[in-house]
């Protein structure tokens, strides 16, 4: 088995990305089904990218976070790649259903709060490790997308919410997108104090 296999089925990808794909294509098939206008509200629109997210999240350590630094690989790339893999399995679903009968976007939308919510993902992998990463976004994302304020300091405190062409939000989104990434290609996930 190669390398990348082992890499992948230790990290539990294959059900992280069932999990993620089947939850976007059951939301799309009810929209499909049930939604009486083409076009998805922004609401739900946030809520499948957070769902995607927060399924590919675990996937951010192996099993053990301790074993990835003693290894003799350069971790740091495959961490950015990794993350960026995230990105595009997020992207790609939602985007595609542009051209169908229910329609998540605009694509501005999704990209923004796609990149926004992985890199917010990565940031809380950094700090509190990969099986507690999605808590925060899930939290904040669902009151964010629930209420959303206005004012400077609104959108920028619920820029998950706001419409696609608001600059503060897609300032923010873009800083916890580049934070992420640096931070979780860098440290890595947070170490676990191994079980007695």
């Amino acid at each position: 088995m190669s390398g990348t296999l082992l890499y992948l089925r230790s990290r539990r990808v294959p059900l992280a990305l069932a999990a993620a794909l089947g939850g976007a294509a059951t939301v799309w098939a009810l929209r499909l089904v049930f939604g009486e206008e083409r076009d998805a509200a922004p609401l739900v629109v946030v809520m499948s990218v957070l769902l995607m997210v927060a399924a590919l999240a675990p996937t951010l350590a192996g099993p053990d976070e301790n074993l990835d630094r003693t290894a003799s690989m350069r971790w740091p790339w495959r961490r950015a790649a990794h993350l960026l893999a995230g990105l595009l399995i997020v992207l790609l679903p939602l985007l595609a259903t542009l051209h169908t009968g229910a329609r998540f976007g605009p694509a501005t939308l999704v990209a923004r709060d796609a990149a926004g919510l992985l890199g917010l993902t990565a940031l809380c992998a950094a700090a509190l490790g990969a099986a507690r990463s999605w808590i925060l976004p899930l939290a904040w994302t669902t009151v964010a997308a629930i209420y959303p304020q206005g004012g400077t300091w609104g959108t920028v405190a619920t820029w998950q919410g706001q419409p696609p062409d608001s600059r503060a939000a897609t300032v923010t989104a873009a800083v916890f997108a580049v934070g992420g990434l640096v931070a979780y290609s860098v440290a890595g996930p947070a170490r676990r104090e191994p079980a007695e």
